[in-house]
């Protein structure tokens, strides 16, 4: 996983969609679900990581 296209695929992946059309909401509503799949036991810890580390760039970006 090396990009947001990628985690919006994981997300896709268990039927997550997530458009708000504002990036920073969108950013932030991922991190939600990605950090929900991964306490549910549905992602490992390695692709919880990435995930994170991926949107909190992307939210750096948009800043």
């Amino acid at each position: 996983m090396k990009t947001l296209f990628d985690v919006m695929q994981l997300l896709k992946k268990y039927g997550i969609f997530i458009y708000t059309g504002e990036r920073a909401v969108d950013l932030e509503l991922m991190e939600e679900e990605i950090r929900e799949l991964y306490q549910m036991k549905m992602i490992e810890a390695e692709k919880f990581q990435q995930a994170l580390l991926i949107i909190k760039h992307e939210a750096k970006l948009a800043k």
